[in-house]
């Protein structure tokens, strides 16, 4: 006998409406702004473009068996970086794994499509909280859910930070973790989602554990439990949350010291935003990078506000979700609580990171409001006052564009004509007269329409006004599968590394085409090899911690760069005009990966001095550069100014318009033949060795007092004559140090690296976190691998204990004593054996708890 399929019930059908809801606004909105995959414009824009791409893209390689190293050591950025610490950041979302169904030329489209279904989950997640905390209306619920999913935050802040969108889904279900405890159910499926949260991103998972303790502390005041009941709750959601992050510790703690290791970066002073952008974020369609995005739509917003007066509702909740509505907002905009939300950390970029909460909490309000009932005229009528209030105050501010008003009006219509319908429904059906289903039915597409249409142009709006204020990468192309093929055809890895060139499409160029090189951009970049590459000439963006590829022939034989791409700037950017016809590959050879240099060579990290130049002869170990004296002339032949302070040198300004004619230019002498570097990591512009000699090379400088140094750049050849000129184009003010011209005597390098190719290793292997070299006989002195001395690495020579390795000039080093000819370097996360203790000690409670918890059920009656 067959039987009949149980109905759906409401929380299920509420949250497949806000996931609904949410994926055709998202998808709408693409359609509007015509961004990809839905037209010409690219999302790629900032980090999303920069790290998050390319680390999902090193995660198909890894997923394929197609990536240089594993999950400890990313053997292909930064000259070799621990990857843990990465993978926590930004990888450990479960819907990370979803890139490995896409091809890998459509990582952009792989990205896209985990970005709409974290948020077609997350409002799926607060629906389904949403008919938890009370019962209601299934389809307010859904709609509600995905006024949560597309608040201003998630479509402004988080649509290019996918990681952060765990945060926005981990939110509602910590909150029911909190509901779970409180009735004492589900204790080990509790622990499982908080360890999930916060393994898929703990930096989120952060902010909203804390958001689902001040929820759970309101739902046991507004309970009026007696104490014991509310304390034994209290208890167990401790535990729970505790025992959840104790299972994600084995990632939490390598994520946390690799923090701890990595470069300052760049740290602004928190300064609260005003009032009328604080409001002005409310409403839709309203943009800004530096201000709390709060939108959460006209519906919510009116119904979050109508709570204190709504009647129906017990005056404990009129008045306790309001408090906590203003005392979180009140936190956002105090320094010592907004580090709290940060894990007191300031953050970089965008400052309000922890908006998300706030957008949540409005939309539980909201829903307590309609839970009991539509609000009355009065209810309804106060809440219209303190928006037109809202709206009043905020269009004093700048964020408000001449666009927003007639988006803000038809919102407010539709949302008001719709909640009168829906009163005058609930009316009807109390007195038993016909249509108010119709009423009803009438009232939910206004208010699932208003939501669809302000919600899909906010999101439009962020997105093109992103695409002004922010850099942006172009989506995967013909350059990129240019240079894809280019070093594939080059690679040669471990016995040398391939550069992707110096002229980078993105800042993880390696992640994203493949190589082995020093670009490398993460929040985890260490301090390490920042401060070394910078001391030999590199420069590097946000603050540090995002490396640039250093293309000079000293550095390609110390890091074994024996083959390196050749790439035309980037035609997306825009930033210098182009030349070069295409992508070529240049090849040396070089000396292996682990070379042995002289017993008395010092090993210290801190011996380096100011000029870069000095600096590679002493990793290289030889004498190969002339520092001319040069003279500097501006445009009309005068000596330029001379800046002191931290940055000594000449100052240049940008030329005006009726001088850019008229070029600074720098003159030296040096011997015929000898390579022209420059080296000015504080200009601004493009500088070019006159004569043929120079084969038509352009030095392109980017640097900003802020956040930018540019790289020491190859000129050309000194001509005959033995006298250069160096014309320099600033684009704006600079800086010209001393010391800034080096000549490189080619056949001096080239007999050094042969030097250091006969004594170094006969043969490397490397596989994910060890790397094996087998050594000449009676080597002695030290042994030094080419990659950076981050803490971790331990080594050992042929059948010794490892112990940790030292420090040659910022590379690992190793003392050799004649006797061993092979030499083993491992890789051991810091954080890895204290979170893993960690870990398994909370895996053994959990065990004991569900254990004890079990037989408390079977006694009990």
């Amino acid at each position: 006998m067959l039987r009949r399929a149980r109905p759906a019930g409401p929380r299920p059908t509420a949250a497949l409406l806000a996931a609904a809801i949410t994926l055709t606004a998202l998808c709408a909105a693409g359609v509007v702004a015509r961004t990809y995959p839905f037209g010409p414009r690219t999302r790629s824009i900032n980090d999303l473009g920069n790290q998050y791409l390319p680390f999902h893209a090193h995660l198909w390689d890894l997923l394929h068996g197609r990536a240089d190293g594993g999950l400890l050591v990313n053997w292909q950025s930064g000259f070799g970086a621990g990857f843990l610490p990465d993978l926590g950041t930004y990888l450990s979302s479960p819907f990370a794994l979803l890139v490995g169904v896409f091809p890998r030329d459509e990582i952009d489209l792989a990205v896209y499509v985990i970005t709409l279904l974290k948020s077609a989950c997350a409002g799926a997640a607060m629906a389904w909280l949403l008919l938890t905390l009370r019962s209601g209306r299934w389809w307010a619920a859904g709609l509600l859910g995905a006024a949560y999913a597309l608040c201003g935050w998630s479509v402004a802040d988080a649509a290019y930070n996918p990681m952060w969108l765990d945060g926005l889904i981990a939110l509602p279900l910590l909150c029911l973790v909190g509901e779970w405890t409180r009735h004492d159910r589900h204790r080990v499926l509790g622990v499982l989602v908080v360890a999930l949260a916060w393994i898929a991103n703990f930096y989120t998972a952060y902010m909203a554990t804390a958001a689902a303790c001040l929820v759970l502390l309101l739902r046991l005041l507004l309970a009026g439990l007696p104490r014991r009941r509310a304390l034994a709750a209290l208890g167990r959601a401790g535990a729970t949350f505790v025992l959840g992050i104790g299972l994600a510790a084995p990632l939490v703690t390598v994520v946390y010291f690799g923090s701890t290791h990595a470069s300052p970066g760049r740290f602004t002073w928190f300064a609260p935003v005003t009032g009328e952008d604080l409001l002005a974020r409310l409403l839709p369609a309203t943009y800004s990078f530096g201000s709390p995005a709060v939108f959460v739509g006209t519906t919510a917003l009116l119904l979050a506000l109508a709570l204190p007066f709504h009647r129906a509702a017990p005056r404990r909740v009129r008045a306790g979700w309001p408090l906590l509505v203003l005392a979180v907002t009140l936190s956002m905009q105090w320094q010592p609580t907004h580090l709290a939300w940060h894990a007191f950390t300031t953050p970089q970029g965008s400052s309000y990171r922890q908006a998300f909460v706030l957008c949540a909490l409005l939309v539980i309000a909201a829903w307590h409001t309609i839970s009991y009932g539509p609000p009355d005229r009065r209810a309804l009528g106060a809440a219209a006052g303190l928006f037109v209030l809202i709206a009043a105050a905020a269009s004093g501010s700048g964020l408000v564009r001449p666009f927003v008003w007639p988006i803000l009006l038809v919102a407010v219509t539709a949302a008001l004509v719709g909640l009168v319908l829906l009163g005058r429904a609930a009316d009807l059906r109390r007195t038993g007269a016909g249509r108010g289903a119709v009423l009803a039915g009438c009232a939910a597409v206004l208010l699932i329409g208003a939501q669809l249409g302000e919600a899909t142009a906010t999101s439009a709006v962020a997105a093109r006004l992103r695409l002004g204020a922010m850099d942006d990468y172009a989506p995967w192309g013909p350059r990129q599968e240019q240079q894809t093929r280019a070093i594939a055809h080059a690679d040669g890895w471990p016995r040398y590394r391939t550069d992707p060139g110096r002229e980078q499409t993105v800042g993880n160029d390696p992640l994203m085409v493949g190589g082995q090189g020093a670009q490398y951009y993460s929040s985890h970049t260490s301090d390490v090899l920042s401060s070394t590459l910078t001391a030999l000439g590199g420069g590097w963006t946000s603050g540090g911690r995002s490396l640039q590829s250093l293309d000079n022939a000293v550095t390609d034989v110390i890091f074994s760069v024996g083959a390196r791409v050749h790439t035309p700037p980037d035609p997306h950017q825009n930033w210098f005009p182009q030349d070069g016809t295409g992508v070529t590959v240049s090849r040396q050879d070089v000396p292996p990966l682990v070379t042995v240099r002289p017993a008395g060579t010092p090993t210290s990290g801190s011996a380096y001095g100011p000029s870069p130049y000095r600096n590679q002869e002493l990793l290289l170990g030889t004498r190969v550069y002339t520092l001319p004296r040069f003279t500097l002339r501006t445009g009309t032949g005068q000596p330029p100014a001379r800046a002191a302070g931290k940055r000594p040198g000449l100052r240049l300004d940008a030329p005006s318009a009726r001088s850019t004619a008229l070029r600074p230019t720098i003159t030296a002498r040096c011997a015929p033949g000898d390579e022209v570097y420059l080296w000015a990591p504080h200009f601004a512009g493009t500088a070019r060795l006159s004569g043929a000699a120079a084969h038509g090379l352009t030095g392109r400088f980017r640097s900003d007092p802020a956040t930018k140094i540019a790289a020491m750049q190859r000129l050309g050849t000194v001509p005959a004559t033995g006298r250069l000129v160096i014309d320099l184009s600033p684009n704006r003010p600079s800086l010209i140090p001393h010391g800034a011209v080096g000549c490189l005597d080619t056949a001096r390098l080239r007999e050094s690296a042969d030097r250091l190719t006969a004594t170094g290793a006969t043969e490397v292997t490397v596989s994910d976190g060890t790397l094996r070299a087998r050594l000449p006989s009676g080597s002695k002195g030290i042994a030094v691998v080419a990659a950076p001395r981050t803490a971790g690495w331990r080594c050992a020579t042929g059948t010794a204990p490892a112990v940790p390795a030292e420090n040659h000039h910022g590379l690992i080093a190793v003392p050799l004593d004649g006797s061993s000819t092979s030499l083993t370097c491992t890789f051991h996360p810091p954080g890895l054996r204290l979170g893993t203790t960690v870990g398994a000690a909370s895996l053994l409670a959990l065990i004991l708890w569900a254990a004890l918890t079990a037989v408390r059920r079977r006694r009990r009656p």
